[in-house]
């Protein structure tokens, strides 16, 4: 099977949740999590998000953001991009 398997590269743009800070970054290879490579990962932010995130790894013609999670009224905003 050929198809495009992308690192990606999620970024918070902002946040009102503690979990997470401007500037924040977690990475992917694949579907796998770049653990040396990323900051904090909730896994509600990683719900609302990772259908954009599946997308990008798979070459998606997506714009990079702002994809948000919207747990608790905690806002976090996040870009998504394709990771060189």
């Amino acid at each position: 099977m050929n198809y495009t398997d992308n690192k990606v590269k999620v970024t918070v743009i902002e946040s009102h949740c503690p979990k997470y800070k401007e500037g924040d970054v977690i990475r992917f290879v694949g579907s796998d999590l770049d653990k040396e490579n990323s900051d904090n990962v909730c896994m509600v932010a990683m719900q609302a998000i990772y259908p954009f995130i599946y997308a990008f790894r798979r070459g998606g013609n997506l714009k990079n953001g702002p994809y948000q999670c919207i747990d608790c009224g905690e806002t976090v905003k996040f870009n998504i991009e394709i990771d060189s």
